[in-house]
């Protein structure tokens, strides 16, 4: 199996979602509410939330463009063409 292949596969809790992205849990919840169409991780049975490296990279894009690129929420979601301009 590719390195790339078993990449794709790992998954990750909000606890190390938070501490390689640097964006608290709490934050992450809400913008799973918030950007429910953009990021969506998956949940265990006992409904933990599972990330892939995606969800992870969905996570990095937010941060980005909320705390570097300084978009509100009605602009992140026209950067990423959730709703209309």
């Amino acid at each position: 199996m590719k390195t790339n292949d078993v990449l794709q596969k790992v998954l990750f809790n909000i606890d190390q979602v938070s501490k390689l992205t640097g964006v608290k849990k709490t934050t992450l919840r809400y913008w799973e509410k918030e950007f429910n169409d953009f990021l969506q991780p998956a949940r265990t049975d006992t409904n933990r939330r599972q990330y892939s490296l995606d969800d992870v990279k969905k996570v990095e894009t937010l941060r980005t463009l909320i705390e570097v690129e300084k978009y509100k929420s009605i602009g992140v979601k026209m950067k990423l063409g959730l709703v209309d301009e």
